[in-house]
């Protein structure tokens, strides 16, 4: 063998010898909710995992904080299960490769199939968890009109392929029941769901249940409130990047999360390890720029690419629609869907406070004529529910007022017809269904 062989046959020795070579470090700090490293300072970047071993085990982790002493990471486990002296390495920045044939599969935030259904396919190419938006110049415009299905938002909050839009409610208010509407319609060619923090039991009542015949089309990734924050924070972030590669494919996706406080809940507890300081009913600021990096990532592609239409829940703590999370959503999306407890209590389900709902981009979807009539029947609305207490205590009179006789007559009527439940059959054309309804007797 020649100089240059040897050479070649050593640097190719060398490569390999390279692969197997590991960046450590030790634990020498256990708490229940997080370890510290020391030893990776120098080697790691936010947000990279490392691996610790322990006995037989390895744990998986993420770098929260770095400082000079050491690192502090948080385990993607629910259970402690690390001790002092273990060895803990360098991995990376976590990645995932959707597959089409990923459709109709439900994972975990790690990607990880959970549904029993076999090893995942993996794609051609690893995208990273964590990517930017398109850049806003390059995008597409949102104009593409979409019919969901449900009367109430059809009429009053249509979307559009592309929107962004949230639904704002309290618990026990039928939030996730309207979701598995939405995810039931037919005009998207691929769905995306992320639940974060769900109950258990309610995972296959939703796949079951709400999704139906669209399951065939849905991937699902789950990341029930038992897992630990890391998983839940994570779950809403591999849903957006397997949304993403639909997107690019060309496809409409309909990406659903349910819900984004959940998702901000558990971006709190990992801030507040890391060392944070609570600034806003116990929310770190890293929160409020942590939502604004996930929810721009859905809407329109670049031009000649898909879109991603993106429905995020927002459970409302206590009601309060002014919660800094719910505020700081409200501001950064193209609409909001305001579900009201008094109008649920009233047995009036999807219980969507049409008053107080609005999508920013229903101009895009509205006649003329249709956006003067829908201006009218909330005006009428509007007066309907002002003289409530009014004519409760009788102190209303036919024939006084004109304008308040037409909402007497017809605002009771447009309530029913707006009603809808899961099993009812979806709305095909929303305003003639409407006018069908009013001039009924």
């Amino acid at each position: 063998m020649n100089a240059l062989g040897q050479l070649d046959h050593a640097v190719n020795f060398g490569l390999e010898e390279l692969t197997r070579l590991r960046i450590s470090g030790t634990v020498t700090e256990v708490t229940p909710t997080y370890y510290r490293i020391n030893g990776l300072s120098n080697f790691v970047k936010l947000g990279e995992c490392i691996g610790i071993n322990h006995g037989e085990s390895t744990q998986l982790a993420e770098v929260v904080r770095i400082d000079a002493t050491g690192s502090t990471v948080k385990t993607f486990e629910a259970q402690v299960a690390a001790g002092l002296g273990d060895t803990a390495y360098r991995i990376g920045p976590l990645h995932v490769a959707p597959d089409a044939s990923w459709k109709g599969r439900v994972i975990d935030a790690l990607g990880r199939p959970i549904d029993g259904a076999g090893a995942l396919r993996r794609g051609e190419h690893a995208s990273p968890i964590e990517s930017p938006p398109p850049a806003a110049l390059r995008r597409a415009r949102v104009k593409t009109p979409l019919k969901t299905g449900v009367r109430i938002i059809d009429l009053f909050m249509p979307i559009c392929a592309g929107q962004r839009i949230g639904v704002f409610a309290g618990s026990g208010v039928g939030k996730s029941t309207l979701l598995g509407m939405m995810a039931a319609s037919k005009g998207f060619d691929s769905v995306v769901i992320s639940l974060v923090g769900e109950r258990g039991r309610e995972v296959r009542e939703f796949l079951d249940d709400s999704l139906g015949a669209n399951r065939k089309v849905a991937v699902t990734v789950v990341a029930t409130g038992d897992e630990s924050p890391m998983m839940r924070r994570l779950a809403p972030k591999t849903a957006m990047t397997i949304a993403e590669f639909f997107r690019d494919r060309g496809e409409n996706v309909l990406l659903i999360v349910d819900s984004v406080t959940r998702f901000a809940h558990a971006a709190r507890d990992v801030a507040l390890a890391a060392g944070e300081p609570a600034v806003a009913r116990g929310y770190a600021p890293s929160v409020f720029s942590d939502l604004p990096k996930l929810l721009e990532r859905a809407g329109p592609g670049e031009e000649g690419s898909g879109s991603i239409t993106g429905i995020f829940s927002v459970l409302v703590d206590g009601d309060d629609h002014n919660d800094p999370v719910a505020d700081n959503i409200r501001g950064t999306l193209d609409g909001h869907i305001v579900l009201d407890r008094a109008i649920a209590d009233q047995g009036r389900f999807p219980a969507v406070n049409i008053l107080t709902s609005i999508s920013r981009l229903a101009q895009h979807v509205w006649t003329k004529e249709q956006q003067v009539l829908v201006m009218k029947l909330k005006a009428m609305i509007a007066r309907f529910e002002d003289t409530r207490d009014l004519r409760l205590m009788g102190g209303y009179q036919p024939g006084q007022d004109g304008d308040l006789d037409q909402a007497v007559a017809l605002v009771p009527k447009l309530y029913d017809s707006v009603v809808q439940s899961p099993t009812s059959p979806m709305s095909r054309d929303a305003f003639l269904e409407l006018a069908e309804a009013l001039q009924a007797q």
